[in-house]
C-alpha cells in the first residue's frame, strides 16, 4: 500500500455570484489545486486546496509538488507518521500558512486513500459517532444584499430544507447591522438557526456593541468577531455576550487552538481542514475540544468535513458552502435539515473526471 505518484491539476470555477465580507474582501472564482495520490494497489486518494479569486493558487500548488520526493514509497497506512516527519522538516520554512497548506492537502489525500484500500469511511475509521449531522446554509447573505434582499434569500435556504442559516455583518453603523439581522429573522422563524460572521473585521468595543444589540435575535453564534490573531479582544467579546462566540477558520495546527482555549477566545472551534493541517492535525483539534466540552463545527471544505464531523460528537454542525459541488460525482442531500454521513470508503467523495476537464486551466 505505497504510494507511487504525487499528481496535482488547477481549476478555476466561476462563483453563482460575486461575494464580498467585511474585510472588504470580493471575488468572483476560486482557484483550486486538485491533488491525487497514486498507489501501488490501485487505489488513489482525493484532496484540493483553493484560493478566493484564484489568487496566488500557483504557491499552493508549487509547496504541494515539493512534498512529492517524500511521499513517494510511503506507506499509505501511517499518515501520521508522515505529517510528523514533514511538520520537523518544515520547521524551517515555518509551521503556519502555505508550508501547512501544502502538508494538509497531501495529508487529506492520504486519509481518503487509506479508506478507500481498507474500505472503510473516514469516519468509521476514526470512531463514527453519528450518521447524519445539522447543516446550514453559508451560500450566501453577503454584505451587498439589502434588508428585503436578505430576507427573500433566508427564506429560500430554509425552504430548501436547511436548518440554520449564516449571514454576514459588517456594516460601519451598528444600527445598520441590526436592520439587517432583525430582517433575516423575521423572515426565516424563530426556530431556525441564525449565525452571524463578522469576517473578522470589527474592534472589540464595536464587537461588544453590536453584539448586545443581536442578542434579542437569539443567534446560534457569533463568528469571527475580531482579528484572528486578537485572541484577548475575542475573549473580552465572548465574556461580555450571552450569545456563543465562534472563531478558529485561520487558526494553523492544535497549537492555534491551544492558544485559543489558554485565551477563553471562543466557545465554539470551526477548524478550517486546509489551514489546521489536514485529518490528522483536525482529529487532533477535536479531540482538544472535547476534554474541554467544547463544541466543533468545520470551515468550507464542505464534502471533506462530513465524514470528519461524523466521527465525533461534539461536532454540532456541518458548513454548507456550494462553491466546490461542481467538482465532485456526488451530490450533497439536505433532508430535513441534516446531511447524511457518507458510509463509502475514504472521505466518501470523488472528483468528476469531465467536471475537472471542464473547469481545467492547467
Amino acid at each position: 500500500m505505497r504510494v507511487t505518484d504525487l499528481r496535482t491539476i488547477l481549476v478555476e470555477v466561476l462563483l453563482d455570484r460575486p461575494t464580498r465580507n467585511s474585510s472588504g474582501v470580493s471575488n468572483d472564482r476560486i482557484g483550486a489545486v486538485l491533488i491525487f495520490v497514486d498507489t501501488d494497489i490501485g487505489v488513489t486518494g482525493e484532496s484540493f486546496l483553493f484560493t478566493l479569486g484564484g489568487r496566488r493558487i500557483e504557491v499552493l500548488r508549487a509547496m504541494v509538488d515539493s512534498l512529492k520526493p517524500a511521499l513517494v514509497g510511503e506507506d499509505i497506512r501511517y499518515a501520521e507518521r508522515f505529517w510528523d516527519r514533514m511538520w520537523r522538516e518544515l520547521y524551517f520554512l515555518g509551521h503556519k500558512g502555505v508550508t501547512i497548506f501544502g502538508l494538509a492537502g497531501v495529508d487529506t489525500a492520504l486519509w481518503d486513500a487509506k479508506g478507500k484500500a481498507l474500505g472503510q469511511s473516514v469516519t468509521h475509521m476514526l470512531g463514527a459517532a453519528r450518521d447524519r449531522i445539522p447543516v446550514y446554509s453559508s451560500a450566501g447573505l453577503w454584505l451587498s444584499a439589502t434588508p428585503d434582499e436578505l430576507a427573500k434569500e433566508a427564506a429560500g435556504y430554509v425552504a430548501e430544507g436547511f436548518s440554520g442559516v449564516k449571514m454576514r455583518v459588517g456594516k460601519a453603523h451598528v444600527e445598520e447591522d441590526v436592520e439587517r439581522v432583525a430582517s433575516v429573522r423575521k423572515a426565516i422563524g424563530p426556530r431556525v438557526s441564525l449565525m452571524c460572521d463578522a469576517s473578522r473585521g470589527f474592534t472589540a468595543d464595536h464587537a461588544i456593541r453590536l453584539g448586545r444589540k443581536l442578542e434579542d435575535f437569539d443567534l446560534t453564534w457569533f463568528e469571527e468577531p475580531v482579528a484572528p490573531y486578537d485572541h484577548r479582544g475575542s475573549a473580552r467579546v465572548a465574556a461580555a455576550l450571552d450569545t456563543p462566540i465562534a472563531s478558529g477558520e485561520t487558526e494553523a495546527t492544535r497549537y492555534g487552538f491551544r492558544e485559543m482555549l489558554a485565551h477563553g477566545a471562543a466557545d465554539i472551534w470551526m477548524a478550517d481542514l486546509a489551514r489546521v493541517g489536514g485529518v490528522s492535525e483536525f482529529v487532533k483539534v477535536a479531540h482538544l475540544a472535547a476534554a474541554h466540552d467544547i463544541a466543533i463545527s468545520n470551515h468550507l471544505f464542505t464534502q471533506q468535513s462530513i465524514g470528519l464531523l461524523g466521527a465525533f460528537a461534539n461536532a454540532t454542525w456541518l458548513e454548507y458552502m456550494p462553491w466546490t459541488s461542481k467538482l465532485y460525482r456526488e451530490p450533497i442531500a439536505v433532508e430535513d435539515g441534516h446531511v447524511a454521513v457518507p458510509d463509502r470508503p475514504g472521505l466518501g467523495f470523488t472528483f468528476d473526471p469531465d467536471a475537472i476537464e471542464r473547469y481545467r486551466v492547467r
